[in-house]
């Protein structure tokens, strides 16, 4: 595990909450750009399979 694996990790989940935070301030303001929503919506699903690919590759399975 490298430590430029982990601030890497640490980043992606940031990015990842920031899109969220964004997605939610979209909605709120009442701004209907659905395609906006929608790329952002993509790139957070994105982000979430490549953070759990980095996960694995970081935290080795323990086969009990």
């Amino acid at each position: 595990m490298s430590s430029a694996q982990l601030k890497q990790l640490e980043m992606m989940k940031t990015e990842h909450r920031d899109l969220d935070q964004a997605i939610d301030a979209l909605r709120a303001a009442g701004i209907r750009d659905e395609m906006q929503i929608a790329r952002l919506k993509k790139r957070k699903l994105k982000l979430r399979d490549e953070i759990a690919h980095l996960e694995d590759q970081i935290i080795p399975d323990i086969i009990a």
